[in-house]
């Protein structure tokens, strides 16, 4: 899921944070962020508050030309991949020890 706001505050984020969580109660949620600062405060309060939800940041410099060359490529990707979504199940291995 996705949405686009025209201010890139941390109000907007955490709406966005609150409308996805909201949506998908009691599952651990995974947000794939760039690294500006409205994502990444000194002490996330927010985020403390929510353990289910895990930040991973995209690599610094990774950007886009334009904001609208990023918001179409971000509403891309989601199409597609909610094309063949699927719920994600992790599964723990067992040990594997070699015969000798």
């Amino acid at each position: 899921m996705g949405r686009h706001y025209q201010r890139r505050r941390r109000v907007e984020f955490l709406d966005f944070m609150n409308r996805t969580v909201a949506q998908h109660p009691g599952k651990e949620i995974h947000v794939i962020l760039d690294n500006l600062s409205t994502h990444k405060p000194k002490r996330d309060m927010w985020l403390a508050r929510h353990p289910n939800v895990r930040f991973h940041y995209t690599s610094t410099h990774a950007s886009f030309g334009s904001v609208r060359e990023l918001i179409d490529h971000i509403t891309s990707f989601i199409g597609s991949y909610n094309e063949n979504a699927h719920t994600f199940i992790q599964k723990r291995l067992k040990p594997c020890f070699a015969v000798q």
